[in-house]
């Protein structure tokens, strides 16, 4: 009596197959593998649900051979075994083919799932409260000399020197006394002042320019020119340095008379004293915390 169909697929009984399989174990096999096939046909929902697909649709191609075969009665029996064997090759192929298309898929999906992870980390991360920002005090100075500075010789370099504080962080008088030392990298901002006078009539010409670390500073230079006796004039620039820790600033003069000086005057009230030359310096321009 004939069995029941082995596959929702095959449509064949074991009967059916045993007339071009030789053994119980061939037709064991042959189940197994288009068990395969149907469980193959559920999968979906994956990105290698395409291939299983056609993996399904190879095996029903050979199963359609296959069915063919066992019709077609004036088949002698060589040509029925090779062409079945054939059949099975090729469904065993598609099984392979498709074993590795699903550990592809695995794979891809814990690479995934991996990287999801990762990118939670990082979120996680992102929320978490920064650390508190490193205070720094902005540096700063402010300095004055209370002396009449003069030219000791005519169209020749002298440096402007100061010998009061008043205020001060990181900015600093150095040694000599003409030199402004600070002690952190930054931009700097160097405001001057000063006022000059002129002892003797004629007209004469005073100029003014920057040094740093011992190196004039190219077009940093003013002139102006006095004229008459006791014609007081008062200037004032400021200039930007980029400066390291440890770096150095002066302020040289020239004259093209003696008689031109840059004066100091005593405090008479109600007016309090006039500095020589006044010198704020400050580091804040590059936003410092």
């Amino acid at each position: 009596m004939a069995t029941a169909p082995v596959s929702r697929k095959l449509n064949l009984t074991r009967d059916q197959l045993a007339a071009f399989l030789t053994d119980q174990q061939q037709i064991r096999q042959f189940e197994l593998l288009f068990s395969t096939v149907d469980q193959l046909q559920v999968i979906t929902g994956t990105d290698f649900e395409y291939q299983a697909d056609n993996a399904a649709a190879g095996a029903n191609s050979a199963l359609a051979q296959i069915i063919a075969l066992a019709q077609e009665t004036e088949v002698n029996d060589a040509a029925l075994n090779a062409k079945a064997q054939d059949a099975l090759d090729r469904i065993a192929l598609l099984a392979q083919e498709t074993a590795v298309t699903v550990a592809l898929a695995e794979s891809k999906a814990n690479q995934a799932l991996a990287l999801v992870d990762k990118l939670n980390k990082a979120v996680e991360g992102l929320q978490m409260t920064p650390p508190p920002r490193e205070f720094k005090r902005a540096r700063y100075g402010s300095f004055y000399d209370t002396t009449t500075q003069t030219a000791t010789t005519i169209n020749t370099a002298k440096a402007i020197t100061f010998n009061s504080t008043d205020l001060s962080n990181g900015v600093f008088i150095g040694s000599p006394t003409s030199r402004i030392i600070v002690d952190s990298e930054g931009i700097y901002n160097f405001d001057t002042s000063f006022q000059l006078d002129k002892t003797t009539g004629g007209t004469d010409e005073f100029y003014f320019w920057f040094r740093l670390n011992g190196t004039d500073v190219p077009d940093s230079a003013s002139q102006i020119r006095i004229q008459g006796n006791d014609a007081e004039i008062f200037s004032s620039l400021n200039y930007f340095f980029d400066l390291k820790a440890g770096d150095y600033v002066e302020m040289m003069f020239s004259t093209t008379s003696l008689s031109v000086e840059l004066l100091s005057v005593v405090a008479t009230p109600p007016v309090p004293g006039i500095p020589s030359i006044i010198l704020t310096v400050s580091n804040n321009i590059g936003g410092v915390q």
